[in-house]
């Protein structure tokens, strides 16, 4: 018997339909707050970095303003990296590592890059640890036109002004045991189909596009990342997640075709990073510098090539 059977919600091999989603938004608990935890670090950016709103979510009672960090000294000669985290927001590491890098380490490329931040795409989820959205969407899955989710479509208007613009695209996000635990059998539970175990690997990795994947790229930053935390070995069969590893640390993905965050761009270099934070190896801490290594990484490489 698969574990779908025992999720709490809906009927084993039937897809949710409202009532389903209705009783899963219920169960969903605010454990935090991003006002205070987020857009306030925002806040104290403001005298350095130029803050955009670029939309809001109205998801009553409740209302999320979205925020963006650009560049004071914006070019338009320069190239331009993006930075994006919190899409999945329980990843808590993709929001603070963004904020860490923009706070730590953005400064160092005035004249150089033109930098966009969007530390927390998804600041509902953030707010309830939770990996989809208020209708049980899941953001990392709906970057494509006529997105279903709010928060795909508002990052992609921020960044269509650029989008043919934009040399290098970093998306921070993390593998946590609760995707075993939680987020599968949930999405299993909502599509109606059974719940196929899988094993989370044990360190940093990173997604690359198998259309584009741009090794020399990826191997940069995992060269950054080895230095801060371990990297996720190939598991027996040689898969992270369920893809052949290509190089140590490194899988790919069809970013489009699936809706990834790392295809809205034409970025000539674009990656997802995977923290894994409940490794016994690391801390919270170690797990935002990474983030911010990688960043720095990716941009580092990018503007060498340039």
């Amino acid at each position: 018997m698969t574990s779908q059977a025992f999720y709490p919600i809906g009927t084993p091999g039937q897809p949710w339909g409202p009532a389903e989603v209705a009783e899963w938004r219920s169960r969903q608990v605010r454990h935090r707050s991003y006002e205070a935890e987020v857009a306030s670090k925002i806040d104290s950016l403001r005298s350095r970095f130029d803050v955009v709103e670029y939309g809001a979510l109205d998801y009553a009672p409740d209302r999320y303003r979205l925020f963006a960090i650009k560049s004071r000294d914006w070019r338009d000669d320069l190239p331009t990296a993006l930075i994006t985290g919190g899409v999945h927001g329980y990843e808590t590491s993709g929001v603070h590592g963004a904020l860490q890098f923009v706070e730590r380490h953005a400064a160092d490329y005035a004249g150089k890059a033109n930098l966009l931040v969007a530390p927390c795409v998804s600041p509902w989820a953030y707010e309830r640890i939770h990996r989809w959205n208020i209708d049980a969407i899941d953001p990392n899955r709906s970057f494509r036109d006529n997105s279903p989710a709010q928060e795909s479509a508002a990052l992609m208007a921020l960044v269509a002004p650029w989008r043919d613009r934009v040399l290098m695209h970093i998306d921070l996000h993390e593998t946590t045991d609760t995707d075993e635990s939680e987020f599968r059998p949930a999405l299993a539970a909502r599509d109606g189909k059974p719940d196929e175990p899988g094993e989370i690997p044990d360190g940093f990795y990173l997604v690359g596009d198998s259309e584009d994947p741009q090794p020399e790229f990826q191997q940069a930053v995992i060269a950054a990342v080895a230095m801060i935390t371990h990297i996720a070995p190939a598991d027996a069969k040689g898969e992270i997640i369920g893809a052949t590893v290509v190089a140590p640390g490194v899988i790919n993905y069809p970013v489009r075709s699936l809706g990834l965050c790392a295809g809205i761009t034409d970025a000539r270099y674009r990656t997802t990073t995977e923290v894994y934070p409940d490794s016994p190896r690391a801390t919270p801490e170690q797990c935002n510098t990474a983030q911010a290594a990688a960043v720095c990484a990716a941009v580092d490489f990018a503007l060498a090539q340039a």
